[in-house]
């Protein structure tokens, strides 16, 4: 899929420790201490109670196809058509990301597959989490 150079994402204070985890090989969630809601993308308080007190922890890694688009339009950091897809974790919250290792056609995106996280690095500070079909044979 990849083939040139790719949008470099920005951290900010409050996305720094997901970038930190995503350059370390985890993919990194928040949880809400007061009413243990589950929550993605990264802020400061749990949008269910408006609760500051958060922890950070490690997410499995694991989820399914909740939806996808293919983008058949030209893109300098791409070579032909490619995901862009929607993957609800085994967590609960949903993220969007590519779809790579495998076609990129209706045939062989199957909403609800199962998947699993894979890490590219982009530069020395940013990885980004991207989804592969998970392994035959792995526990989902």
């Amino acid at each position: 899929m990849p083939k040139g150079t790719r949008p470099v994402p920005q951290p900010t204070p409050e996305t720094q420790h997901f970038w930190d985890g995503t350059r370390e090989g985890e993919l990194r969630l928040q949880r809400c201490d007061a009413c243990a809601h589950v929550y993605f993308p990264p802020r400061p308080f749990c949008p269910k109670c408006s609760s500051r007190e958060v922890s950070v922890f490690r997410a499995s890694g694991k989820g399914k196809l909740a939806s996808y688009i293919i983008n058949e339009r030209g893109h300098p950091a791409w070579d032909g058509p490619y995901s862009i897809a929607l993957v609800e974790l085994d967590e609960g919250v949903r993220m969007m990301s590519n779809i790579i290792d495998c076609p990129q056609t209706p045939e062989a995106l199957v909403l609800d597959m199962p998947l699993e996280v894979t890490f590219e690095r982009l530069t020395d500070d940013i990885t980004l989490p991207l989804f592969r079909p998970l392994a035959a044979g792995g526990a989902q």
